[in-house]
């Protein structure tokens, strides 16, 4: 009865994080199946456009989730063991990295738009299209590195459901912009691409005062002046010893799978469009699949920085067991809705063909993700042990899978389904190395430190 009651307890625990996590993956996908779907009504090309300048935003997310990665493994490990101030010194130090990368893509966004579409496609009318969302949309990623930053600490810190709250009504307020931009509905301009990316724009500003407004409340965590502008030496260091590995893998992971885009977007439009919405469809059903790694790396977190390893270890294996199941139901879910998504899609006869296979590819490619995201991006991370997916993802994508993608599509020139399925192994070819790593137990580590250990 007891362990029963534990286990009970566990998964009341796992699922109020995932829910709220969960729901805040599903509404940043559905921002993008609602461009999609409204710029589809536009053009197949406005919808080509604007999914390959999401790649600029998808490769500026590697940058703020490897980040704020790295924050959230102390900021989870030092609430655990009740260290506020050292949470609002990790928050002062991401900031600063999330506040310049922020900077940087905004600058390229707006003042070099055709230089980073011409990095995905070499169709001048895409690129010419792309251009006119990227110098709108650019300056959301700097209001985004500031406003990323602190949810991510909130989250850590046992506020994950106003954390997504924030997040999620920006981007439900996102979606209804897009309608009234898009279209020119009531006294709105019809703006088309310029009223997808000022719609993101708006979202963004909300959403940043709104995580300004909380931090001044009672008992929230604060922006320090002295953690901004200064850093404590222990805490930085650490910061940049468990980060650069995980900024190495995403960037490592992220540019692979921005190659898949890259190949995509010199096989033709309808390629291009058919990739798009199955993209929109797996990251809408997989949004379970990543509230249940972000949440399980919360719980092992918490539980390490308390310097309960028995538990940590307990609560690894049974978010794993959870992970499976999840991702086996998200696999058939996107099984069951892909006859409704072919049909109603507006695409042309080739591009339906084409979406109709992606999607039975991206029903098994959803457990393997679930299954690597959970233990990687999760449970080793939140003990510290970075190192281990920057060197899984580095062979698998840049050993085997790219350059499997490379040859396929442009040497041997084979059908459009085929390089698709063949750059899509790489989730079920890393399964076999990260269980055996999972069960070497590298990742049960406390990473906190005492407070006279730790300099102002």
């Amino acid at each position: 009865m007891i362990k029963l009651k534990t286990k009970n307890t566990f998964h009341a625990k796992l699922f109020a994080l995932v829910v709220p996590i969960a729901f805040q993956q599903l509404m940043l996908a559905l921002v993008s199946a609602s461009d999609a779907l409204m710029l589809g009504f536009i053009s197949q090309e406005a919808l080509s456009a604007v999914s390959q300048a999401g790649q600029v935003m998808f490769v500026y997310t590697l940058f703020q989730f490897a980040l704020t990665s790295g924050a959230a493994i102390f900021a989870a490990q030092y609430y655990g063991k009740g260290d506020i101030d050292s949470v609002e010194k990790i928050l002062g130090i991401v900031l600063k990295f999330n506040a310049g990368i922020s900077f940087l893509f905004t600058v390229g966004a707006v003042f070099t738009p055709k230089l980073l579409m011409s990095a995905f496609t070499n169709q001048p009318e895409l690129i010419e299209m792309g251009a006119q969302y990227l110098r709108v949309v650019g300056p959301s990623y700097l209001m985004m590195g500031i406003s990323q930053a602190y949810l991510c600490i909130l989250k850590n810190c046992g506020r994950a459901s106003t954390s997504s709250m924030i997040s999620s009504v920006s981007m439900l307020l996102n979606i209804v912009m897009n309608f009234f931009l898009i279209f020119g509905i009531a006294l709105f301009p019809r703006m088309g691409i310029r009223g997808a990316a000022l719609a993101t724009l708006l979202s963004r500003v909300i959403e940043l005062i709104w995580a300004l407004s909380q931090a001044l409340k009672k008992d929230s965590i604060k922006f320090r002046r002295k953690y901004i502008f200064g850093n404590d030496k222990v805490l930085f260091r650490d910061y940049c010893k468990y980060t650069t590995p995980i900024l190495g893998n995403e960037l490592v992971w992220g540019c692979g799978f921005a190659m898949f885009s890259v190949i995509m977007g010199r096989l033709g439009t309808d390629a291009i469009a058919a990739n798009s919405i199955a993209n929109i469809v797996k990251n809408i059903l997989i949004c379970f699949c990543m509230g249940t790694a972000s949440a399980g790396g919360i719980m092992v977190g918490n539980q390490l920085g308390q310097g309960r390893l028995d538990t940590a270890k307990e609560y690894g294996s049974k978010t794993c067991k959870t992970a499976l199941v999840i991702g086996l139901i998200s696999g058939g879910l996107i099984l069951a809705v892909s006859p409704f998504v072919v049909r109603f899609a507006n695409l042309s006869e080739t591009a339906a063909g084409y979406l109709q296979i992606m999607l039975i590819v991206c029903s098994y490619y959803v457990v393997g993700k679930t299954m690597n995201t959970t233990t990687i991006a999760g449970i080793f991370c939140a003990g510290g042990d970075s190192k281990f997916g920057f060197i899984c993802d580095t062979i698998t994508m840049w050993v085997i899978v790219v350059p499997i993608g490379l040859i396929s599509a442009f040497v041997l020139k084979l059908p459009v389904v085929t390089v698709y399925i063949l750059m899509n192994i790489d989730e079920i070819i890393k399964l076999p190395a990260v269980y055996i790593h999972y069960k070497k137990y590298k990742w049960l580590k406390d990473l906190t430190r005492n407070n006279k250990d730790v300099s102002a």
